[in-house]
């Protein structure tokens, strides 16, 4: 055999060689899958609130809330699935609002990804007021404030409910009133890559619907809003993705979070004083 072509059969049992190496080293691991990403690694311990692992090579352990771990596939093949990720339901758009859960214990949202803020407040109309159906309203317009941001869950941190106040000759009445306050989270984000790669280079747009919840409503608007859109900049903000741009309206607010995207449209959020917007942008 020429000396040639020995070279080149050394070089390619090195090559084949290396891939067998690698193959066999990832075949090795576990896999941990998250709701946005997967990570190869030796899982140490699944805690009942917690996965702990070690990526190859490192004697570090880390830590993933369950609320975040959909499952672990491992190196033995075996799979566990976990339902503190599978409970979550979608919110796709406004109306998926029913979708979004609320919750007071803080285990709850170990994990998950904050968006913002929520806050709403309902009253009754006279001091006969049904104080039950005037606290399911204000919980209602908290789960479509979470909704526009593209949250399913919304933490509790406040509520402050008062019932009917009947006056007299010296006191007015004040009639039932419940007032929430809550941080609003999701179990998975956008994703950065795959939203640059759906707009390009394009930066002009169109809208086509607007969502908006003032303060003082009693539920969300949904009209027809056609005006242009366009985008300055793409900001990734621990996960979050915000973009600066314009409205055509004449809106002052410049920056938008972005709540969700299909292959046909993408919606921004924003909050100008008290009242909440979500509109839908068009990419064709």
């Amino acid at each position: 055999m020429a000396p040639k072509t020995k070279f080149y059969i050394t070089i390619a049992l090195s090559v084949f060689g290396f891939i067998l190496q690698q193959q066999v080293k990832a075949q090795a691991l576990d896999t941990i899958y998250l709701n946005n990403q997967k990570l190869a690694c030796n899982v140490k311990e699944v805690l009942p609130d917690a996965v702990r692992y070690a990526f190859p090579g490192e004697d570090v352990v880390n830590s993933a809330y369950k609320n975040s771990v959909q499952k672990i596939v491992f190196k033995s093949g075996r799979v566990q699935t976990f339902s503190e990720s599978t409970s979550f339901k979608p919110v796709a758009k406004v109306s998926d609002f029913e979708n979004v859960t609320i919750s007071n214990l803080e285990s709850e949202i170990q994990g998950l990804y904050k968006l913002g803020e929520v806050t709403s407040k309902a009253k009754g109309t006279t001091v006969y007021s049904n104080q039950e159906r005037v606290k399911q309203r204000a919980y209602r317009k908290l789960k479509i404030q979470a909704a526009m941001l593209g949250a399913n869950i919304i933490y509790l941190t406040n509520q402050r409910t008062e019932g009917n106040k009947y006056g007299g000759y010296f006191q007015s009445g004040s009639s039932a009133e419940t007032n929430l306050t809550g941080i609003a989270y999701s179990n998975s984000l956008p994703d950065l890559e795959a939203f640059k790669k759906l707009i390009g280079s394009k930066t002009d747009f169109n809208t086509s619907w607007r969502s908006k919840l003032w303060a003082s409503d009693s539920d969300v608007s949904t009209d027809v809003y056609m005006t242009p859109f366009s985008i300055k900049e793409i900001i990734n903000e621990n996960g979050i993705i915000m973009i600066e741009g314009k409205l055509g309206d004449g809106t002052k607010n410049t920056r938008f979070q972005l709540a969700n995207f299909t292959n046909d449209t993408f919606s921004i959020a924003y909050k100008d004083k008290s009242s909440a917007y979500n509109i839908v942008v068009s990419l064709k």
